[in-house]
């Protein structure tokens, strides 16, 4: 593979222009189309290429999957300790009120 880039980087590259030749569409012959050995070599490098950077692009999905995961699972676990810090302090308020009622009461 000649190609530039590396597995990791690989480089991207613009779709080449193709020159069509000019054809009468009443005369044209759709079923004879040129196909060179140029085009099936760059498709097979391609083919190549993509099929070594699939594993990488799993990992990845893989990781992000994993991270979306970690994440939800934090917030689940802030929520349910602001939760039981919310009850903590419901019962401190309702001692110091009970204690400032039995003070006024005396």
């Amino acid at each position: 593979m000649n190609t530039a880039g590396t597995i990791d980087r690989p480089s991207t590259r613009e779709p080449q222009p193709r020159h069509l030749p000019k054809q009468d569409p009443m005369t044209a012959d759709f079923d004879s189309t040129d196909h060179t050995a140029n085009d099936a070599n760059s498709s097979r490098q391609n083919r190549n290429r993509q099929m070594q950077l699939m594993p990488e692009s799993l990992a990845r999905a893989h990781m992000n999957d994993r991270l979306h995961e970690a994440e939800t699972e934090r917030r689940a676990l802030r929520v349910s300790s602001a939760r039981r810090l919310q009850r903590r302090a419901e019962r401190a308020s309702l001692r110091a009120r009970r204690a400032l009622a039995m003070a006024v009461m005396q």
